[in-house]
């Protein structure tokens, strides 16, 4: 496999939109969208764990051995991190510096609240399966903490105010209470059955509509309604690790597990596409979104 080409990026903003981000293993590595939608590989932008050295309890390391979630924040000049091996981060693009971490047991996916406040779900360990809800501002301090069996997608919808958290055979919605207490939670205020077993991707396509993927088969989800209509694209495709979709344009960037739980390859559709990611066993891709 051919690796990746190098851009510079002194004269660019370091995550521009429509730009791929994609993580696996110890590494975030950013890919030129232009490019990658003629099949180049041009990466812009990389991370890796050991360059938190210093900035992190010595423990950490062995947390962040396999990244499974890399989702752009604040105007993308930041990443929210998770990590299987047991941790969340919150990492500057720019300076590279860590904002924020948690021993977050088998953490599959996260994202941020308003007042600053983190989301964490976790997956199938004795200490996981559940919600987790943190100050950005206070590593390590678990301030509510909730059930959910088999956790991995975690979508904050701003237009709701309104938390989506996916499980195994569900997909439950909460809204963010107390916050100017000193016990904020978060209040589940309705549950969906998903059509099919094992919940697994989770991505906002619209205002009022979600991407969720299951063992089987990926799912478009209209928020109001709680119907599940399948996504053509990819609608009879297996262990779908990550997808991106784009209801206005019908664009779609996703990653779906070749060798075990992991692949070299991101795919996209509307424009048909395929770029190597030689040199880690990539898990998710993220679309960095407009500002």
């Amino acid at each position: 496999m051919q690796a990746p080409v190098w851009a510079g990026t002194n004269d660019m903003p370091l995550l521009r939109p429509n730009d791929l981000v994609v993580c696996g293993d110890d590494k975030i590595q950013v890919y030129d969208d232009a490019a990658a939608r003629r099949g180049e590989a041009i990466l812009t932008w990389s991370w890796q764990a050991n360059e938190a050295k210093g900035q992190l309890p010595e423990e950490y390391f062995g947390m962040l051995r396999s990244l499974d979630d890399c989702k752009p924040v604040r105007g993308n000049t930041q990443l929210l991190v998770t990590s299987s091996s047991g941790a969340t981060l919150l990492l500057d693009v720019a300076t590279k510096r860590i904002l924020f971490y948690a021993k977050t047991p088998m953490a599959h996916s996260a994202d941020l609240l308003p007042g600053g406040f983190v989301a964490v779900v976790n997956s199938t360990h004795t200490a996981g399966n559940s919600l987790e809800l943190y100050d950005g501002r206070i590593p390590e301090k678990v301030l509510y903490k909730d059930t959910l069996y088999s956790g991995h997608g975690a979508v904050w919808v701003t237009e709701q105010q309104e938390l989506f958290a996916l499980g195994f055979d569900s997909l439950l919605v909460y809204r963010l209470q107390d916050v100017r207490t000193a016990t904020p939670r978060l209040e589940k205020v309705r549950v969906f059955p998903l059509p099919d077993e094992g919940g697994h991707e989770l991505s906002l396509t619209s205002s009022n509509q979600l991407l969720v993927s299951t063992h089987h088969h990926v799912w478009l989800m209209d928020m109001q309604t709680g119907r599940f209509t399948p996504l053509e694209p990819l609608k009879d495709h297996a262990n779908i690790k990550s997808a991106n979709y784009d209801a206005a344009t019908g664009a779609l960037v996703y990653t779906i597990a070749e060798e075990s739980w992991w692949t070299h390859h991101v795919y996209g559709v509307n424009p048909d596409f395929r770029i190597e990611i030689p040199d880690m066993r990539a898990y998710k891709v993220r679309v960095v979104p407009k500002p």
